[in-house]
């Protein structure tokens, strides 16, 4: 049943072509702007017509969108030696995109860190002790008691 599978081909070819491209990138690609790249993922169109290949590359973004223009002008060669190694009838055109994601999740991690941290001092230098509760803790059970108890309890 056609209907009834998880993956499409073009998700089969993506992967296919990430294997293949890793190797080649690192075995053919001769171009001092890519460096030591991780390819993130490959996103290949249902006609397999064209294939959007998402990097990654240590050294922030700068680095990453040199390195996006030389995987870009390197695509043709790319494409011919994926068509020796793969059986298509077609090879997809390539696009390579630069993936920011490891850098910007770093940066909000950083953040998250820092406001803690901040947080923390903040709350050292309270007078109550820190825990926030801007008081005694008999006083916070004497507001919470039902005001009709009065101070003596199950008595």
């Amino acid at each position: 049943m056609p209907g009834s599978r998880d993956f499409h081909r073009s998700d089969r070819v993506g992967e296919q072509i990430q294997r293949e491209l890793a190797e080649l990138i690192r075995l053919e690609v001769k171009d001092p702007r890519v460096g030591m790249i991780t390819l993130a993922g490959v996103e290949v169109s249902r006609d397999l017509a064209h294939a959007r290949v998402y990097f990654t590359q240590l050294g922030g973004a700068e680095k990453g969108l040199e390195a996006q223009k030389g995987l870009n002008n390197a695509a043709g060669f790319l494409r011919h030696a994926l068509g020796q190694r793969m059986r298509l009838r077609s090879v997809p055109q390539l696009r390579f995109s630069y993936d920011d994601t490891p850098e910007r999740g770093a940066h909000l991690s950083s953040l998250i860190d820092q406001a803690l941290a901040e947080d923390r001092a903040h709350h050292a230098d309270d007078p109550d002790g820190g825990d926030g509760s801007g008081g005694s803790s008999e006083g916070d059970a004497d507001a919470a008691r039902d005001p009709g108890e009065g101070p003596e309890r199950g008595a």
